[in-house]
């Protein structure tokens, strides 16, 4: 058994800072540590997948991420870890815990999982060391992680078993505010736009500082095709996950203006994304969905966003401003006017089914996307 601190000062010696995951009564002594330290940044997040979505956005701003996961929710993780973090070459130190380990008296849930923790890792080809019990050897396996991280630019898991760490009591409690949120409905008559309208309106809104991030599918597949640019990042896999990747940008750059361009159907599979983001209070996030109350991609399948009032959920969630549009010029004027207002704010635009024919896919490979996006974030400094 180890102090929390010895292994978290290792990390933090090693340039380690965003630590976000779902907690793991194994882990509790890690994420108290973590709060109570006000140099280090912890997001609790609705979901494990959506954790890995955060570790994404701030590793993307330049930080060294931890994510944590119970192994029954690393299932949950499968989605991302193998469609955002594989193909982007998106490292994370991965802390599982090993509940169910044989041997070990636990819940039914956790038998299975318990059997088959290592092989799932195995399977999504994450290499893996048992969490070290003995002081003396944390230095040398965050050693190893590290190194195998630098080499492969991919995640490397820690798997925990039950009295690794010892008892570390939270000293201190987050005190979140309740925002006073303004919420909009415009009314203005008009046809309704299609998705590659509505896109070149946001780019001609905006003033070419934003990272933009457009979730998986024919949102980024038009955004590539309209214009190709350092500071977009095309999701192509995890979809949910653009909105937490938003975040965890705003986390790690605080003065970096973000803008995430989401679907119906994405934002419906990350629900949770909108409390945490609302939680965290990032300034600079403007959370664009286009709704067309379909999965597009994919066919057309309908979605249930038609009973679905994404500016009261963002409104209920703590963003600071939330609105509803479906015209060009409401858009336009919406995105001028929450620019420059501090955020989160959510715009909600209607929008027709439809895209161009023949719609090609991005040509540049998503860990060369990554890479200039990084190099981006990096030069970029006005807010």
């Amino acid at each position: 058994m180890i102090k929390a601190a010895s292994f978290i000062e290792q990390l933090r010696g090693r340039g380690f800072s965003h630590w976000a995951g779902v907690p793991c009564s194994y882990l509790k002594p890690f994420i108290n540590y973590v709060i109570d330290d006000k140099q280090l940044n912890y997001t609790g997040a609705a979901s494990e997948g959506e954790a890995v979505g955060i570790s994404m956005g701030a590793y993307l701003a330049g930080k060294n991420t931890v994510t944590m996961c119970q192994n029954s929710g690393l299932g949950n993780m499968v989605n991302p870890l193998t469609s955002l973090n594989y193909p982007f070459r998106v490292p994370t130190l991965l802390i599982t815990t090993w509940r169910g380990e044989p041997g070990r008296p636990d819940e039914p849930q956790h038998v299975l999982m318990g059997q088959i923790t290592h092989q799932l890792l195995d399977t999504m080809r994450i290499p893996w060391l048992p969490f070290p019990t003995d002081a003396a050897k944390v230095e040398e396996v965050v050693g190893k992680a590290e190194a195998t991280m630098r080499e492969t630019q991919l995640p490397f898991a820690l798997v925990m078993s039950e009295g690794s760490v010892e008892e570390h009591e939270l000293q201190s409690q987050p005190n979140p505010q309740r925002v006073n949120t303004q919420v909009a409905h415009a009314n203005a008559a008009g046809p309704q736009m299609i998705r590659t309208e509505a896109l070149q309106t946001i780019l001609d809104s905006l003033t070419g500082n934003e990272a933009i991030v457009a979730t998986t599918g024919k949102t980024g597949r038009e955004l590539f095709t309209i214009a190709d640019r350092p500071n977009h990042l095309y999701v192509v896999g995890g979809m949910g996950t653009a909105s937490a990747i938003g975040l965890g940008i705003c986390l790690g750059r605080p003065d970096q203006p973000v803008v995430v361009i989401d679907g119906d159907g994405a934002a419906l599979m990350k629900l949770g994304s909108f409390a945490t983001i609302g939680y965290s209070q990032p300034a600079t996030l403007l959370h664009i969905i286009l709704d067309n109350e379909a999965h597009d991609s994919t066919g057309g399948q309908g979605t249930s966003s038609p009973v679905v009032d994404f500016a009261r959920i963002a409104a209920a969630a703590n963003y600071r401003n939330a609105v509803s549009l479906e015209s060009r010029h409401d858009l336009a004027a919406a995105i001028k006017d929450l620019r420059v207002k501090p955020g989160p704010s959510l715009v909600h635009v209607k929008i027709r089914q439809g895209s161009p024919k023949n719609l090609g896919r991005p040509t540049v490979k998503p860990h060369e996307v990554k890479e200039r996006f990084m190099q981006f974030l990096a030069g970029n400094s006005t807010p």
